[in-house]
């Protein structure tokens, strides 16, 4: 299990890599999903990940993986994505 989280000042190879793969190489800040496969310490026996976002009152709000976290989901095997 891990978590992550977006940051709008760090990057990942991963999300580099990802973010070209699709097209858009200039969105190179960490985007959560691919912080939580990062730190995914056996990403092999990974087979789900919750994609969850918040508005500043706590609603949920949509948080379907955009097309470069869903490149890096797929790449890592992960079969089931559950997104608010």
């Amino acid at each position: 299990m891990s978590v992550g989280k977006n940051s709008y000042v760090k990057t990942h190879p991963l999300q580099i890599e990802h973010a070209t793969k699709v097209g858009m190489p200039h969105k190179c800040f960490l985007h959560a999903e691919i912080h939580a496969i990062a730190r995914c310490r056996e990403l092999s026996k990974a087979h789900r990940i919750h994609v969850m976002r918040f508005d500043a009152q706590g609603n949920p709000r949509n948080a379907k993986p955009c097309p470069i976290c869903q490149s890096a989901i797929e790449a890592s095997g992960i079969k089931e994505v559950e997104h608010t």
